[in-house]
C-alpha cells in the first residue's frame, strides 16, 4: 500500500479575477474553483488517475476539513485523516496576468494529535510506501519527520521525501525510495547556482551518495534528470502551454511512486513521472488519467554519460 502524509492539508481556493487586482478597491470574478490541496493529497489524487490505491494520512479540521475528506471519498480515495479542533487553512490562489497566492500558516497541532499520526506507522508493513511531503503545521516539532521515519523503517517500509532544507537532509541517511528537490530547490541545498549540466550531476548524485536510492531534479520546461546509484538520465516531454505549476511536482512524485512500485523498474517509473507532471502542467487543476496517457506518448527518455 502506498500512504501519503499531508501535515498542512488546505482548500485551494483558485479566483479568476475578471481584470488586474486593483489594492484598496473593489474587485470582482465570476469563475472560481475549490480543490482539496497539500502535496500528499495531491499525490493520492494522481495516484488515482494512474489507477494506484492509496490512503491519505493527516490532520484535518472544522469545515474546510469536511470538504477535503468528503471530495476524496467522493472520488474513492481512502483516508484515514486524524480531526484537530481547529479550522484545516484555506490557501487562495488568484489567477490574473500573473499569478498571486496567498497561504495560510495552518492549525497548531498537539502533542497527543502528534502521537496519533505516529502510532498510525504501526499499520505499516515490509513494502509499503510512505510519502512525506510539504509543510508541518504549528506545534510540531523539527525533527517530527525524522521521528516519523524511523518508525517507518521499524516497519520495513519504504518512504519518499519531498520537501527541502535541514529536512530532506536529514533524510537521506535513512535511505529514502525518492528525494525530488526541483533545480531551485537543490541550488538552494547548497547554496549555489546550478548552470551547467556538469553541476546539475554533481549535486545530484551528492544527493545518492548520501543515501537516496532515487533523486528526481525537476526543471520545468528543460525535463528532469533522474539519479539512480549507477545512472543518470534525462526526460522530457514535447513542449506545450502552461496552465498551472501548482502540483506538479507532487504529479512527478506521484508517477514514479505509482509505477516503481509495481514494477521496480526505475527508468519506466521516471517516464510516467515526467509524463504526470507534464499533464498537469497543461492542466488548471491536477492531470487526468486522460492527460497523462496522451503526453506519455511524447516523453523521451535518454541516458546522460558523466564527462
Amino acid at each position: 500500500m502506498i500512504y501519503t502524509v499531508t501535515l498542512n492539508p488546505s482548500i485551494d481556493y483558485v479566483i479568476f479575477p475578471d481584470e488586474q487586482i486593483r489594492l484598496g478597491d473593489l474587485n470582482r470574478f465570476d469563475k472560481s474553483q475549490k480543490f482539496p490541496g497539500g502535496k500528499g493529497i495531491n499525490v493520492s489524487r494522481v495516484l488515482k488517475a494512474l489507477d494506484k490505491p492509496s490512503i491519505a494520512l493527516g490532520y484535518i479540521g472544522g469545515f474546510p476539513g469536511a470538504f477535503i475528506k468528503e471530495t476524496l471519498e467522493s472520488q474513492t480515495i481512502s483516508t484515514r485523516f486524524i480531526e484537530v479542533n481547529d479550522d484545516t487553512r484555506i490557501n487562495v490562489k488568484i489567477k490574473g496576468s500573473e499569478e498571486t497566492e496567498l497561504n495560510g500558516s495552518g492549525p497548531m497541532i498537539s502533542r497527543d494529535d502528534q502521537n496519533r499520526l505516529l502510532d498510525q506507522m504501526s499499520d505499516l508493513n515490509q513494502g509499503d510506501i510512505v510519502i512525506l511531503s510539504g509543510s508541518k503545521p504549528g506545534g510540531m516539532p523539527d525533527d517530527f519527520y525524522q521521528v516519523l521515519i524511523e518508525r517507518i523503517n521499524e516497519k520495513q517500509a519504504e518512504f519518499v521525501i519531498d520537501t527541502t532544507g535541514k529536512e530532506l537532509m536529514d533524510a537521506l541517511g535513512n535511505q529514502p525510495l525518492l528525494a525530488k528537490p526541483n533545480i531551485h530547490e537543490l541550488e538552494a541545498l547548497y547554496s549555489t547556482r546550478i548552470d551547467s549540466n556538469e553541476k546539475l550531476i554533481h549535486y545530484g548524485k551528492e544527493l545518492v551518495s548520501k543515501g537516496a536510492k532515487h533523486v528526481i531534479v525537476s526543471m520545468g520546461k528543460d525535463g528532469a534528470v533522474l539519479f539512480t546509484k549507477d545512472e543518470i538520465y534525462h526526460g522530457k516531454a514535447e513542449e506545450g502551454q502552461l496552465v498551472n505549476s501548482v502540483g506538479a511536482g507532487d504529479s512527478m512524485v506521484a508517477g514514479f511512486t505509482g509505477v516503481y512500485s509495481d514494477t521496480q523498474d526505475a527508468k519506466e517509473a521516471f517516464r510516467y513521472s515526467v509524463a504526470c507532471g507534464t499533464a498537469t502542467a497543461f492542466n488548471t487543476d491536477l492531470a487526468t488519467e486522460k492527460d497523462i496517457q496522451a503526453v506519455l506518448k511524447t516523453v523521451t527518455v535518454e541516458k546522460w554519460e558523466e564527462k
